[in-house]
Formats: structure tokens, sequence, C-alpha cells
């Protein structure tokens, strides 16, 4: 099936949704701005993202030299942890992407962000999934942990829980923060492609930070729109492994037999907090609010 892409350009597309790169066809514009956030991103993060994402920019010679060729950057990857980057033309259908995860294969969007939208878009573009996302699959542990998150999402299809998993890979591949003997790091690919919310997360009173809990996590809506109103945090890749690993059938029927839901800014007496927040950037109205006025 043919189709028209972000890029405006023709595509076909498989049955498991990917496309060919087609690599040759990106402009020179579109690489200077790749190259113009990926050195706007390492100063940012020098002392913010954890060293498993620093670590696995250098394993896999991500530069300042354009969106990469996703066959070189697949061969790469794939000797150190098995994984390879599919492009997809936008985002994928939830079956298809639990598959892909399944087979240690990452779905990257073929297209990069407008000069307009240099500072903030909604959807995953090229930057956020090869940037944000391929470093960390470097980290053996954290390759297991997207192997095993795509073959939960396989499970949880058949069981109406969906929303609950999605919440999980929310609030930690998307939004995740480690606690290091160095401080509060970064490791979620939706704040380490962010000029703007990998500071906010670590530097602002705002948000809440509470340590990982999985049951309340899956409970807890999220923002898609804004910042967000709480982060959730673990101690190293060991932690979420582990939790993951589990056998997850107790855990969805108690899911299915509690419709709880939190609010993104609650505070429940039992949960760990490493610090309770303001919430002033959200009660002040965030970026849409800010924006508008």
């Amino acid at each position: 099936m043919f189709i028209k892409t972000r890029l405006g350009r023709e595509a076909d597309v498989r049955e498991d949704y990917t496309i060919d790169q087609n690599w040759e066809a990106f402009t020179d514009e579109e690489h200077d701005r790749w190259d113009r956030l990926y050195a706007r991103q390492n100063r940012l993060l020098e002392g913010r993202a954890c060293d498993e994402f620093l670590e696995g920019i250098h394993k896999l010679e991500l530069s300042k030299s354009g969106i990469p060729n996703f066959t070189d950057l697949s061969d790469r990857l794939e000797k150190l942890t098995g994984w390879r980057v599919v492009a997809v033309p936008d985002l994928v259908p939830d079956d298809v992407f639990f598959d892909h995860l399944a087979n240690r294969r990452f779905p990257a969007g073929n297209f990069i962000r407008s000069e307009k939208n240099l500072d903030y878009l909604q959807e995953p573009d090229v930057f956020h999934d090869v940037y944000g996302h391929v470093p960390l699959l470097t980290d053996p542990v954290f390759a297991d942990y997207m192997e095993a998150y795509g073959k939960g999402g396989q499970r949880a299809k058949g069981r109406g829980v969906l929303k609950n998993l999605a919440r999980l890979y929310w609030y930690t591949v998307e939004f995740g923060l480690m606690k290091t003997d160095k401080g509060m790091r970064i490791y979620g690919a939706g704040i380490l492609s962010s000029k703007s919310e990998s500071v906010f997360c670590l530097e602002d009173d705002s948000p809440h930070r509470i340590h990982f809990d999985l049951e309340r996590l899956m409970k807890t809506d999220y923002r898609i729109d804004d910042f967000q109103q709480t982060y959730w945090v673990i101690d190293d890749f060991d932690e979420l492994l582990r939790a993951t690993y589990q056998d997850f059938g107790p855990l969805y029927d108690a899911l299915e037999a509690d419709n709880t839901v939190y609010a993104p800014d609650t505070i429940l007496t039992e949960d760990s907090l490493q610090n309770e927040g303001t919430q002033a950037y959200a009660l002040a109205g965030g970026r849409l609010a800010q924006q508008a006025s």
C-alpha cells in the first residue's frame, strides 16, 4: 500500500507498518535540523542524563552528522543487544508496536519536525525516536525490559488493560527518572529529546517525584500535551526489569477489579516521595495557557 508520508513523499507500507527509510531523500535542511537539535540536547544533558544514555550515544557513534542511516545504525546496535531500528511513517497500531518490541525491533518515525516546531512536537519524529530512545537500547538490562514490555503488551491486549500498560510505558520509557549516586538523572526519551523538559523535570519545584511503584503507577493518568505533573523514579534498570518479569496475571486481575484512576498530581499516604512538588506550573495553566496569553 502506497501512502503519503509526513515528508510528503510516497512510501510503500508493509503489513508490519514498516517502510524503507529512503535516507537519500532527506534534504540538507532536514539533516541540518537534526544537527542543531543534536548539539543542543548534548549540551543540555551533560549532568542531567543517566550514564547509560550518554554511553549509548558513544557506542552507536551518533554524532552531529545528519539524520542517521537506519541500516548502519541497526548494524551497530544489533552487535550490542540484538535490536534493530525500523522506519515507520507515523504512529503504529498497538498490536504492531508490541510485536516489533517483542522481536527487538524499534519503530522510528521517518520524518523530522519542522523548523517552527523545533522546540516542541507532540508526535514522535526521528529525533525523538532515534536520539531519545535508541541509545538506551545499547544497555543490556534496558534492552531486555523493552522486549519484555512488548511481550507484556501482547498479553495485555487480550485482557483489556492496555490503558494501564500504556501508563507504564509513559512514566518509564518516555518520562522516567533515575536516582543515582551523582543525583537525579533522566532516562525517559520524552524528556531526553526535549529542550525545556530536560531542565524542568530536575530543577523545577512544581512536579512531584515519587519512587516507582508498578500498580500505583499503572492507575495514574498522565499529560500528553504538557510537562508531567509527576515523575516516577527508579533506582536502576534492574528494578524496572524485575517488576516487568513478574507474572502480570494477578496484577491484571487486580486492575480489572479496581477501576480507580488517579489524577496526575495525586499523592497518596503510602507513596514513597522523593519530593512533593508545588504544582505551580500546572496551576498557572502550563505551556498551552502561556502560548495563548
